[in-house]
């Protein structure tokens, strides 16, 4: 009977080890080796324009609605990117939040006027709980996420 109950403790164990490592793929099956930074495409977005690119990070944030967008922490503190997708082709768990992502897909900027800026930081603020001040927000504006192709949470 010990004997028993030493070999299920053991399955048991492997089983919980393999759960807690297990890698969840969404999307395309990620092709790129090298690690580009979030801080370089921040830093220098026009370099990075219409490139396919594979970032690592910290996912920061991830929309609660419909999933289709995360935000990945950068190698810089308080430094971050927008990762979106095609509503429904790619879902993203809120599960993922606190987790490490590998993402691949195409640096795009996005253009918005004022009102179009406004209108999206009160959609945020709106899914995720959080305050904006929408008078901080003056012209138009311009901000840089990447189009996710395929991802790897851990």
């Amino acid at each position: 009977m010990m004997k028993k109950n030493s070999l299920f403790l053991l399955v048991l164990f492997f089983l919980s080890v393999t759960t807690c490592f297990a890698t969840m793929q969404l999307g395309a099956p990620l092709t790129l080796q090298e690690v580009t930074k979030v801080s370089e495409i921040n830093k220098h977005p026009d370099q990075y324009l219409g490139k396919q690119v594979l970032i690592e990070g910290l996912i920061i944030n991830v929309c609660a609605a419909r999933g289709c967008w995360m935000d990945i922490a950068s190698d810089v503190p308080f430094e971050k990117i927008k990762i979106k997708v095609v509503d429904g082709e790619i879902v993203f768990p809120l599960e993922a939040k606190g987790q490490t992502a590998r993402v691949e897909g195409i640096v795009e900027a996005v253009h918005l006027t004022e009102d179009q800026a406004r209108s999206m930081a009160r959609h945020h603020a709106e899914k995720s709980g959080e305050k904006v001040d929408l008078s901080t927000i003056k012209g138009p504006t311009t901000y840089y996420r990447i189009r996710g192709l395929g991802a790897e949470i851990n």
